[in-house]
């Protein structure tokens, strides 16, 4: 019987269904997918805008009190075309599918995966809240339990869509420390069993090699404080008392303002813990004076309240974590505070074989593109994936460190 030369069609659901077997933190966040791409083909630095849901404030009594509805998207630019290529021989074209994918698909594909996941690991940088001690690999529940009090305090739905990525030094620390309570229950006899949490405290638990390491500034000497009290809505802030002239955080730091507490964002009551913000950008003055970008705003009045107070002038700004310590930062997020997004690729017709693959349940389209060298007699096969990532809902996640 005459051998059954492998088709493109057979090759990109293999593809397919690797990818989809080896994502970790993209698996457990919102993926979305646009087919009106389908025809053309999308490029890179294609914007989708994703809509987040609308904030209101608490009215009572008889009378219409009507509010000014803010709908609010979040941009996401389809940036990156992720590709992997290979080359194979037209005798390879007779291996069956299996032996096809182990020699050439599953490496490929495994490595693309493994790229998507570490970039949107990355995003830990947008995020301000933050748990654990910098320096110190959390070895009890209860630094992830507090994760889960962080993302209670902003509302964030505590339902079976909430996950948590961490390294494996981590997973090995915590697994570790939860030992000596092994019996035959099915979770607890899984991480005896597999060195792996599953599902505990409301968290599915995930290790990825990809977790985010951040470098906190060398500010250590300082004592700074507010130099000139912000406005409602800020995302810049002019501080003094630094020890260094030059840059004296790095983006990703978390710091907090005396005074300043984070509030509900449904009631806007004060959650009696001081509001985390992100250091996004620092420009340096003289004399110990820097103006700091952050994130989220400052916003005390409005259905976007998200604090007590605006920073005092001379109000203190405590920095979360020793001077220059390396510190890598696991992820507890809901579905929705994160998005990766991708679109079809244009799919070229002068070539030996193509073809896209493209999935709306998985929220996947990957596009494959095969040539014939005539001499050598070999087949270059190119994946590519348009796609990008997004924090929409920062609010809904929170760092632990380590």
């Amino acid at each position: 019987m005459a051998n059954t030369l492998l088709t493109i069609a057979m090759i990109k659901r293999e593809a397919l269904m690797v990818l989809e077997n080896n994502l970790v933190f993209t698996k457990q966040v919102r993926r979305d997918y646009d087919d009106k791409f389908g025809v053309a083909g999308a490029k890179i630095g294609t914007v989708l805008n994703i809509r987040l849901p609308v904030q209101y404030v608490y009215t009572t009594g008889q009378g219409l009190q009507l509010q000014d509805v803010t709908e609010v998207s979040v941009p996401l630019s389809l940036s990156t075309q992720y590709q992997r290529s290979f080359i194979f021989s037209s005798a390879d074209l007779a291996l069956s599918i299996d032996d096809f994918s182990d020699r050439f698909v599953k490496p490929a594909v495994a490595n693309l995966a493994n790229q998507i996941d570490g970039d949107g690991l990355a995003l830990y940088k947008t995020i301000y809240n933050q748990v654990g001690t910098p320096g110190v690999v959390p070895n009890a529940l209860l630094t992830y339990l507090n994760s889960r009090v962080k993302l209670a305090n902003n509302a964030c739905p505590m339902d079976d869509e909430l996950a948590l990525v961490i390294n494996p030094q981590m997973e090995a620390t915590i697994v570790d420390a939860l030992k000596g309570l092994f019996n035959q229950t099915t979770e607890v006899s899984r991480q005896y069993r597999d060195g792996t949490m599953g599902r505990t405290i409301g968290y599915k638990w995930s290790m990825d090699q990809n977790v985010g390491t951040q470098t906190i500034g060398a500010w250590a000497g300082s004592t700074p404080t507010v130099t000139t009290a912000p406005l409602n809505g800020a995302t810049t802030i002019v501080t003094g008392g630094w020890a260094l002239s030059t840059a004296v955080l790095n983006t990703g730091d978390i710091v907090t303002f005396a005074g300043v507490d984070s509030v509900n964002p449904q009631s806007r009551a004060d959650n009696n813990a001081l509001q985390q913000f992100v250091v996004q950008g620092v420009t340096s003055g003289s004399g110990g004076a820097a103006t700091l970008t952050f994130a989220p705003a400052m916003i005390v009045t409005g259905a976007q309240q998200n604090m007590t107070a605006l920073p005092a002038a001379n109000a203190v700004i405590t920095v979360y974590g020793p001077s220059g310590q390396v510190t890598p930062q696991a992820l507890a997020f809901h579905k929705q505070a994160f998005c990766f997004a991708n679109a079809d690729l244009e799919v070229p017709n002068v070539v030996d074989m193509n073809g896209r693959l493209s999935d709306k349940k998985l929220a996947i389209s990957i596009r494959l593109v095969r040539a014939y060298d005539i001499n050598t007699d070999r087949y270059p096969l190119r994946l590519d994936l348009l796609g990008g990532w997004a924090t929409l809902r920062p609010q809904l996640a929170c760092r632990i460190a380590s």
